[in-house]
């Protein structure tokens, strides 16, 4: 195991020997690192927190901190980090609160870059990008495969749909719909799919076409959202279906 002499770590800290530990990090006594884990310097890591393996933390990432919420009493919350996750310097990821449900999550392969926030009781999912200080509030639900461009926050349970790209300095107060392509000009609007995303996922032209004919219901043939859901339910593909199961199940309402 490398562990820097000016590493701080309480006793009961479960740490692999395959692990890193840099300079003046400090590690609580309830956490668990996975395997092949580097904490590059200056790293803290407190509360009960479960990360997997290889992940990378840089220089002054918090994690598993008491969460910013002035209810919060000192419950024994958690924090869930999954694997071959890249966590820039000054990111900060806060434990969940008993009202919440209690655990913050982090999926699997995603790129957290510097000074990003994740608020108590968030969910995560996977392969996600979250540009220079993104910023969620609690409660918020991050669904796999999501851009979130820089300087964009995200209100209190809010959902953002797989698939979807925010562009930057976006402000977010509605669910996104997965698949979009949503940025801001003078209000936030959805401009239809994230093609050019989609595309390099491997969404097939066919998956692609069918998309299209859905968001053209939604968004560009004067119908409003009820009419346009009963078109969009006429299509095949498990896309819209996911889709529409998306809007009905949206309880903010959607951007548009």
């Amino acid at each position: 195991m490398s562990i820097h002499p000016s590493a701080v770590i309480a006793e009961g800290a479960r740490i692999p020997e395959s692990c890193t530990i840099g300079p003046y990090c400090t590690i609580g006594p309830e956490v668990v690192l996975g395997e092949e884990c580097t904490l590059v310097s200056h790293v803290v890591v407190e509360g009960r927190t479960r990360i997997g393996a290889r992940n990378v933390f840089y220089p002054f990432a918090t994690i598993g901190m008491p969460p910013q919420d002035l209810k919060y009493r000192g419950e024994p919350t958690e924090t869930e980090i999954g694997d071959e996750n890249s966590i820039r310097e000054c990111v900060n990821i806060s434990r969940g609160t008993a009202g919440g449900g209690g655990v913050t999550r982090l999926g699997s392969n995603n790129l957290l870059m510097a000074f990003v926030h994740i608020g108590h009781d968030s969910q995560v999912g996977n392969h996600c990008i979250l540009a220079n200080n993104a910023t969620l509030a609690g409660h918020v639900t991050i669904e796999d495969q999501v851009t979130l461009g820089a300087f964009c926050p995200v209100h209190q349970h809010c959902v953002v749909g797989m698939y979807s790209f925010i562009g930057g300095g976006t402000i977010v107060t509605q669910d996104v719909l997965p698949f979009s392509l949503t940025s801001v000009r003078r209000e936030n609007k959805a401009f239809g799919i994230n093609k050019i995303g989609l595309e390099r996922k491997g969404f097939s032209p066919e998956r692609l076409k069918r998309l299209q004919k859905a968001y053209r219901y939604l968004l560009a043939a004067k119908l409003n959202t009820t009419q346009a859901l009963e078109k969009m339910r006429e299509l095949e593909g498990d896309d819209v279906a996911l889709l529409v199961r998306f809007i009905e199940n949206s309880e903010r309402g959607v951007i548009k």
